[in-house]
């Protein structure tokens, strides 16, 4: 199990990513602080449970662009080196938003979770608690008595798991496997973060053409 905390930075960066219009214009520098910043202000205090300052956001965006131009003039250490992937095909992505949970309590969901498999991964995020695992009938049946059950399941998808030892620098890793995976014409359906790792998610059919991209990359490393 793995359970996401998050920052303003984090947050931001993720919503960048997620965006390729957004992102593509950052990296061309075609970007507006502020404005951008009161564009994502209301999902960023809606992810992070409560109210931020704008001039910190229009901070975490300039760090976050300014990222791009360091990768650009310094010759760092390339951004996968070292890292350990591990893809998981044949998952699902179930969700269902923080106004449920009175109607499915999240704990009680973990503890049946652990009964069945441990090969899952649980996040809290924007307004949503968001499960990935594998696509079984006994996990579908933990969800038999929620009224809105056929809405909750997003299926066809696969995992890839990016291991980045502590030592290296972890912030950028999402923006380049996407640019990466992006130029190879594969789109990452979402990316969640926790301490340890960064999990994409991708569509099935992408996932073991996404793997050898990555793996490829690592090995020039």
């Amino acid at each position: 199990m793995r359970v996401s905390s998050v920052s303003v930075p984090e947050v931001v960066r993720e919503i960048i990513t997620r965006n390729r219009s957004i992102y593509d214009c950052m990296k061309m520098d075609l970007i507006n602080y502020t404005a951008l910043a009161v564009k994502i202000q209301p999902e960023i205090e809606k992810i992070l449970g409560n109210s931020v300052n704008l001039n910190t956001i229009v901070v975490a965006i300039k760090r976050y662009a300014d990222s791009f131009e360091v990768k650009e003039e310094v010759k760092e250490e390339p951004v996968l080196k070292n890292a350990r992937l591990a893809l998981t095909d044949g998952i699902m992505d179930i969700k269902f938003s923080v106004k449920d949970s009175n109607e499915m309590d999240p704990m009680a969901i973990l503890d049946k979770f652990s009964k069945i498999t441990n090969n899952y991964e649980f996040f809290r995020v924007s307004d949503s608690f968001r499960f990935l695992a594998e696509d079984m009938d006994d996990i579908r049946q933990i969800f038999n008595n929620v009224s809105n059950r056929d809405e909750m399941f997003n299926t066809g998808l696969a995992k890839i798991r990016i291991s980045i030892p502590s030592s290296q620098n972890q912030s950028d890793v999402v923006s380049y496997v996407a640019e990466v995976l992006h130029a190879n014409g594969i789109e990452l359906v979402n990316a969640f973060f926790s301490q340890e790792n960064i999990v994409i998610i991708l569509n099935e059919r992408d996932a073991s053409r996404a793997y050898d991209i990555l793996h490829s990359d690592i090995m020039r490393a």
